[in-house]
């Protein structure tokens, strides 16, 4: 692999071993012509609008803000949070959707050598006050009044000594701790010269701590994972040696390279956009944020980037978006399912032959170049993390013209582990191990018949290089239980095929055991259904249980375009639909399709639907949209019960051989 030579060689000044901070502002100096952060007007009320110190951008329309600009910002932002007593060492939280200022508090607050620690903005009065009292915090910047209501009613519990608001008050609040606005914060800083603010990035050593980020919480209470400048930014060396402008590289392929743009919606808080940030700052990518994510489709229109970073589920709910639009009219319908056949069929010829070329190029002007066109005209790279992408999906994207590359990584390993190449994709895989990354496996917890299905080795995933993080905070136990000795154990399942290239199974604890001691792996087959009309989610159960069973949430959206074309007069009413014959018939139809292809002790025996979406909001998925398993069991406590009481019964079971 000429590549991986390649990017062992490769030299560049983004590359480096610096703290974060010290990143930021050397990009800032190498890039001072190019735009480094892009706003939507009319979405807030900011108080650096109010303050001056950013012009308002037209509503709808996006403002810009040049590298050096931003670095007078953050050095500004620096300055005044010293003024508000941030030493070196203090917790200091963030509780912010995605957002331009999220970026600028982060820098401005390393600069001032605080340690970042991360508040998502879906948390309960509760889980904010965890979040602030776990790691000491002794402030807390604030997106608006909405969040600010949630901290009040816990504030006075925490060591919080200050609170600072991205957006103007608009009412006086009755607080412990000072209320600032971050522009008033800005203003403060300016008594502070370019040569004090050097001297503090000067006297930071990257084997720091620089930030503590929260895990989302699928099981239990989160843990604060210990993450240093080092761990950051070796991440991002190693990510850039892969993706970069390397000269070796090709022209046309995708790389990471000044002046080209990138779209911003998962949340900062999360490890993965956040090093996404610090990759396209380093590298002189211009960040354009989506005012939030009901308006990515719009959002994405006006940036026309040339990246973007998601989580699975993102993309199929773009590709559930595609087709639902092309199904408005059963003869744009049948155009869009011969264009995707075509499209499979294609992408797994080995000799597509003339034919097939000529059919393609026809599905692609009539289908596939105005979805391209939807997501900006420009993509040349998605990026996808934070959980595992159905192979089927990503082959469809690829189908379409637009290629996804698949990665893997933990907060942990901030965030990185694998990443695939884009000289040598294999899709369905997570790529092979970063530079300066280790990895073993541990084939112990897995049954011999789980290995006997995958190609390649299959086990638990070790890891170990300069990016794992040295610990959770205050969890000493924790910690000791994470590592093996100087191998960090992720606790995912995975299989190592050929060139490393690794392949995910499923999480170590989502493995499910029948009671016939055959173990099934919940992750692959519900991403066999991700490209599914008819099921939107889908949880898969049956640990020490006798059979596969699944919870189902419909695509209510395609259920009502078939009722329509059946002439069936099926409720609108959500949970009255779930409970029609009708449409467990449709849904079981589905199922079995599924099931055909999957080995018997991993087929769905019986299912159940649901009618409420599982989304953060109502606490049965994290914010980054990992499906939390264990609330979604207890949500539905009863159904899985009358699942399991005796013998299946006919409605809502699918029959199998």
């Amino acid at each position: 692999m000429d590549w991986l030579q390649a990017e062992r060689e490769y030299d560049s000044a983004v590359l480096g071993e610096t703290t974060i901070p010290r990143l930021f502002f050397d990009a800032a100096d190498r890039y001072a012509d190019i735009d480094c952060q892009l706003y939507k007007g009319g979405v807030s009320e900011r108080s650096l609008v109010t303050e001056g110190v950013v012009e308002a951008a037209p509503a709808g329309e996006y403002g810009a803000l040049s590298f050096p600009a931003v670095a007078d910002i953050v050095r500004n932002l620096a300055g005044g949070f010293r003024t508000l007593g941030v030493e070196a060492g203090d917790r200091v939280a963030i509780y912010a959707d995605t957002r331009m200022e999220w970026a600028q508090a982060d820098l401005g607050l390393m600069t001032a050598g605080a340690v970042v620690t991360t508040v998502y903005t879906e948390s309960s009065p509760e889980q904010v006050r965890y979040l602030l009292t776990d790691p000491g915090a002794t402030g807390v910047v604030v997106e608006d009044e909405t969040l600010l209501s949630t901290l009040a009613a816990v504030e006075g519990e925490t060591d919080v000594e200050f609170v600072v608001l991205l957006d103007e008050p608009t009412q006086q609040w009755d607080l412990d701790a000072e209320l600032h606005t971050l522009g008033a914060v800005h203003g403060m800083g300016r008594e502070y010269d370019e040569e004090t603010v050097e001297a503090w990035i000067d006297r930071q050593d990257w084997t720091e701590l620089a930030s503590l980020v929260y895990t989302s919480g699928t099981t239990g209470d989160p843990k604060g994972v210990k993450l240093t400048h080092e761990n950051w930014r070796s991440c991002l060396n190693q990510v850039h040696r892969r993706i970069g402008p390397r000269p070796d590289k090709p022209a046309a392929m995708p790389k990471l390279e000044p002046g080209k743009r990138s779209i911003a919606f998962l949340p900062l808080a999360h490890a993965f956009e956040r090093s996404n940030h610090f990759q396209n700052f380093a590298s002189g990518v211009t960040i354009g944020y989506a005012e939030s994510t009901d308006t990515i489709a719009e959002d994405i229109k006006t940036l026309e980037p040339e990246f973007a970073a998601a989580v699975p589920r993102v993309y199929e709910r773009i590709y559930n978006g595609i087709r639902e639009q092309a199904s408005e009219s059963p003869a744009r319908k049948r155009v869009f399912e011969w264009a995707v056949e075509t499209a499979q069929r294609y992408d797994r010829a080995d000799d597509p032959g003339l034919v097939l070329e000529a059919k393609l190029a026809v599905a692609d002007r009539l289908v596939f170049s105005s979805v391209r066109q939807a997501l900006g005209g420009n993509i040349e790279m998605f990026i996808s993390g934070g959980g595992s992408l159905s192979e089927d999906l990503a082959r469809l994207y690829r189908a379409m013209g637009v290629t996804i590359i698949e990665g893997y990584g933990l907060t942990e390993t901030a965030p990185g582990v694998s990443f695939n190449p884009p000289e040598e994709i294999h899709v369905g895989t997570m790529g092979p191990p970063l530079c300066e990354v280790d990895i073993d496996l541990d084939p112990d917890i897995v049954d011999q018949r789980t290995r006997e299905q995958r190609p390649g080795e299959v086990g638990e995933l070790l890891v170990k290089g300069p990016n794992i993080f040295e610990g959770y905070w205050e969890k000493p136990e924790q910690t000791e239980r994470a590592f093996d000795g100087e191998w960090f154990r992720t606790g995912d399942i995975v299989a190592r095929e050929a060139d490393d290239y690794l392949r995910f199974v499923d999480r170590r604890k989502n493995l499910l055991v029948l009671d016939t001691g055959k173990n099934v792996a919940p992750e692959p087959i519900e991403d066999e259904f991700s490209t599914s009309s008819r099921v939107d989610q889908i949880v898969v159960v049956g640990d020490d249980r006798k059979f596969v069973a699944a919870l189902i949430v419909p695509n209510f959206e395609a259920l009502r375009s078939w009722a329509e074309e059946e002439d069936l007069a099926v409720p609108r009413d959500r949970q009255a639909a779930v409970d029609d014959e009708r449409v467990r018939a449709w849904i079981e139809e589905e199922v079995a399709r599924i099931n055909a292809d999957l080995a018997t002790h991993e087929q769905i025996k019986e299912f159940r639907l649901v009618a409420e979406e599982w989304t953060a909001d109502n606490d049965l998925l994290t914010p980054s949209m990992k499906k939390k398993r264990r609330n979604i069991r207890d949500a539905y406590e009863e159904e899985l019960a009358d699942i399991y009481s005796g013998e299946p019964e006919q409605t809502g079971a699918v029959a199998v051989d």
